[in-house]
């Protein structure tokens, strides 16, 4: 039996679907689609509650939610993937950065993409929308501080918190100001977007960024 994955395009997902191509595992997707508010439905409800994407099924038909949650069981059933260094000062930098990105940067997304929510009267939503996008790039410049690879996030090489660097910072609507203000994370997602593995993955999710563009 394969893995389920239920997500989909340019989502949190990519980072799962990123994750299950470097491991080689089997697995199937199943697409959520958050345009027409699926993930909101009885049907989907019945594998996540919460209404969120992604979720993934096992092949033992555990489900898990929260993608970083699913990203280091992932690592931890599949260790010859090499998804965490084997060495613990370079595991512990790993994970830190993991859940910063997690705790820190992603949290502002739903206050970018969604103000209302935040906002006390409609008339303030703009404003709350400046104070995340501000808070988001100044959170990114600390990530971008403290990549010590060249071009992964560790010296030591490629681990899966450059998976979930790479797809949360393509958010929050900051193309025209990343280049010149996260160029390690720029490269850091170029190499990810050209990895073997998951390169035809990252081409199906973000065809608007393909490794081209990093040139």
């Amino acid at each position: 039996m394969s893995y389920i994955l239920y997500g989909h395009r340019r989502s949190g997902s990519l980072a799962v679907e990123l994750a299950l191509a470097e491991i080689g595992a089997d697995y199937e997707v199943r697409d959520v689609d958050l345009e027409t508010e699926a993930q909101r439905n009885d049907t989907y409800a019945a594998v996540n509650p919460q209404r969120k994407i992604p979720a993934l099924v096992t092949p033992a038909g555990e489900t898990l939610t929260e993608s970083v949650a699913i990203l280091l069981t992932l690592e931890t059933r599949h260790p010859d993937a090499g998804l965490l260094p084997q060495d613990q000062a370079a595991r512990a930098q790993a994970l830190r950065w993991l859940l910063f990105v997690a705790t820190e940067i992603y949290p502002m997304v739903e206050i970018n993409d969604y103000p209302e929510r935040f906002a006390p009267t409609p008339n303030v939503a703009p404003g709350v929308r400046e104070v995340a996008r501000a808070t988001w790039r100044k959170r990114w410049q600390i990530v971008e501080a403290e990549i010590a690879g060249d071009p992964y996030l560790l010296a030591s090489g490629f681990c899966l918190t450059d998976l979930y660097i790479a797809v949360v910072s393509r958010w929050a609507q900051q193309d025209a100001w990343r280049p010149d203000n996260l160029r390690k994370v720029e490269a850091l997602t170029a190499a990810v977007s050209k990895r073997p593995a998951g390169a035809p993955v990252w081409a199906r999710h973000r065809p608007d960024v393909s490794p081209d563009r990093f040139e």
